[in-house]
């Protein structure tokens, strides 16, 4: 039975949904003993689809970026080594490894290009159905990606999904709102924007011995882009109170001094308390709460990804996120799913905070807070931008075509898995087929006898005819402790993530499709068979050093 959820509070105005999740992102491996672990993204969608959030939202399968996309910010030669370099000829490109900052903490693995193209692009797509209005949030939890810069990876991350995104939407939107509450400075995504006006930065992140070592007060943009960028330096442990008395003020000046005509929300999650990598202390409503105030502005809003490194609360907090994001608050009690043993002992949906000291001090914060006020204060009002016609780019066709794949859907099928993705069920609408059993509600065989009309059943429902797709599980083992990188400023320690088991799951009963393209989420739930790395993660179970992750 699908998880519960109730309508958020004083949330009228209800947001078009686009959600992005490709299943093969899953199925990528940065090697063993390495905190960042894309199997996060599917734990997250697993929640997703059993809170039932699927019938508020549209589903879609990203395009992946193709190399000419990624080259509208990283360098020709960057990306062409990206695209070439693999784990059985690496020790080819020893120079080209030096040269681009590829190993150790960016290491070389299996897949490596497509994991970078399926992070772009569902970033890109996201922001191209904002711009032409199909959407009013757009949600890409395996982007966020914002340490790489446009010749060198760096904190986990190879190409910068988020800068494709913003230069996206610049190419409609006069000026675009970029907001970090990761951790870790958003250096990458600063650097881009530095010298410009039409994209403001704001990060919230720890400072000071801490990577990447970037994102100092007085660093605020230089020439045509001089106090647009904005950092606000946090020191370890900060609460959920702290956070909200500082993030509101600043962003809620923001809007009124640089009136953006779009926001891009970098999501974070190794700022939340007990994170392998982070120092802060927020909980899940805490981290949440910024996406709620953010949402309040009613622009129009790309939500990403980003750091994160304990899977059971980065799958929690994107999920509780992506259901505020489409207006509702998901249940505490987390519905079984093919990942339910990670979220044990109590199977909540939250994230609390520990009783670490909190070294923001009230006026350390009211001082800093009150320094970027004034940074904001020396703007002349929203700048004005003197627009041209918009160039076509490949992904305009797409956006222009919506329907391009139409004909590869089987004639005889009469609810196909793109038809289902990209329906978002009516409030108050029911149908036995999605919804049987909930709320209390039950299949009674005689409608006559209830005062109803008899009606016939879907087959597939009433039948049980639910077909069973295989789905990669972790089981938490003990490893061995990695090595040190000394890139930033200070260096981390990590832990080898673990295994996977096969576990079914019961999901719509229409046989899934692997189609690529920019169209609606096909084969969403199919099973990746994850016959590798039997030595994972006991790494969510032990706390590492700080140090430098996206």
């Amino acid at each position: 039975m699908a998880g519960e959820w109730t309508p958020v509070e004083g949330d009228t105005q209800r947001k078009r949904v686009c959600y992005f999740f490709d299943s093969d992102i899953g199925g990528f491996h940065y090697g063993p003993g390495h905190p960042m672990k894309p199997t996060r993204i599917r734990m997250c969608h697993s929640l997703v689809m059993n809170y039932g959030l699927y019938k508020k939202m549209e589903i879609f399968r990203a395009k992946p970026a193709t190399k000419r996309e990624m080259t509208q910010f990283h360098s020709d030669e960057y990306v062409d080594f990206l695209s070439r370099i693999t784990p059985s000829n690496m020790n080819q490109y020893i120079k080209e490894q030096h040269k681009y900052n590829v190993g150790d903490d960016c290491p070389v693995f299996d897949g490596l290009f497509d994991y970078c193209s399926i992070s772009a692009g569902g970033s890109m797509e996201g922001a191209a159905r904002l711009s032409r209005d199909k959407c009013d949030i757009a949600i890409n939890w395996a982007g966020g990606l914002h340490h790489a810069k446009k010749s060198e990876a760096s904190g986990f991350c190879y190409v910068n999904d988020i800068v494709l995104g913003i230069l996206e939407l610049l190419r409609y939107h006069s000026r675009v709102l970029y907001i970090d509450i990761d951790v870790h400075h958003g250096d990458g995504v600063e650097e881009a924007f530095y010298t410009t006006d039409r994209v403001m930065t704001v990060s919230f992140h720890k400072y000071g011995e801490y990577f990447p070592g970037t994102g100092e007060l007085r660093d605020i943009g230089i020439g045509k882009g001089k106090h647009y960028a904005l950092n606000f330096p946090l020191r370890d442990g900060i609460s959920d109170e702290n956070y909200k008395s500082v993030f509101e003020p600043v962003i809620r000046q923001v809007m009124e001094y640089y009136d953006p005509s779009a926001i891009v929300l970098q999501c974070g999650t190794d700022s939340l308390s007990g994170d392998k990598l982070g120092c802060l202390n927020l909980s899940m409503r805490g981290h949440a709460n910024c996406v709620k105030f953010v949402k309040s502005f009613n622009k129009p809003l790309l939500l990403l990804g980003g750091g994160g490194y304990t899977m059971r609360n980065v799958s929690r907090a994107w999920a509780y996120e992506t259901g505020l994001a489409a207006g509702v608050e998901l249940g505490r009690d987390i519905p079984v799913n093919e990942y339910y043993e990670y979220f044990g002992p109590d199977y909540e949906l939250d994230v609390k905070a520990s009783n670490t000291e909190d070294m923001n001090t009230p006026e350390y914060l009211e001082r800093v807070k009150n320094i970027v006020l004034d940074n904001l204060r020396r703007l002349k009002g929203p700048p004005s931008v003197q627009m041209t016609d918009i160039p076509k780019l490949p992904i305009d066709d797409a956006m222009d075509d919506m329907n391009q794949d139409e004909d590869l859907i089987p004639p005889n099928e009469r609810r196909h898995r793109r038809l289902l993705d990209s329906r978002v069920q009516a409030d108050g609408e029911f149908s036995d087929s999605d919804d049987e059993g909930e709320g209390g509600r039950r299949d009674h065989s005689n409608y006559r006898e209830r005062g109803s009309q008899s009606r016939s059943h879907s087959s597939e429902t009433e039948d049980g005819g639910m077909r069973k797709f295989g789905i990669g599980v972790g089981i938490l083992t003990s490893g061995p402790s990695g090595s040190t990188h000394g890139a930033g400023p200070s260096g981390h320690t990590t832990f080898p993530q673990t295994a996977s088991a096969l576990i079914s799951m019961d999901v719509d009963d229409i046989p899934s499709a692997t189609e690529r393209g920019v169209t609606p989420l096909e084969g969403i739930m199919d099973g990746v068979s994850p016959d590798r790395d039997k030595e994972e993660t006991a790494a969510d179970e032990k706390p590492l050093t700080d140090g430098e992750a996206s």
